[in-house]
């Protein structure tokens, strides 16, 4: 049996992501799987590759093949350099940590003497027009 190593799409329409999966080389591309040994989401920014290295080494050593995206992906993260002994590359960007957004009540606190509304109401100013137009006619 030929085993491969290849992406199983998953997703919606226009936002992709994969497993990298080792199956027989006769199943299809979302078919089953033999064991799921990493992720690719190539929609984020960086690309997220993640890969279990163990598993890959493993695979690779009993025969199995890497289709041309997978074995990319397997250049990118080391995995491939490390199997056929060569030096590694340089490491994946990471994405940037996102700063904390401040809490409401450090926003808040600094104006915690006012408790009046900015605006009126606009209901309540027309009603009182309309009873004092009301009145004036009457009288």
């Amino acid at each position: 049996m030929a085993v491969k190593i290849k992406l199983k799409r998953l997703g919606k329409i226009r936002s992709p992501h994969y497993r990298i999966v080792v199956a027989d080389s006769r199943t299809r591309r979302d078919g089953r799987a033999i064991e799921e040994i990493g992720l690719y989401h190539p929609v984020q920014n960086p690309s997220r590759m993640e890969v279990d290295a163990d598993r890959v080494a493993y695979w690779l050593s009993v025969g199995a093949q890497p289709t041309e995206p997978v074995l990319a992906i397997l250049k990118k993260t080391g995995d491939w350099q490390k199997f056929k002994g060569e030096p590694a590359p340089a490491p994946l960007l990471q994405p940037a940590e996102k700063a904390a957004r401040p809490s409401f009540e450090a926003l808040s606190g600094e104006d915690e003497g006012k408790g009046e509304a900015i605006t009126q109401k606009k209901k309540a100013e027309k009603k009182d027009e309309a009873a004092a137009a009301s009145e004036s006619t009457e009288a």
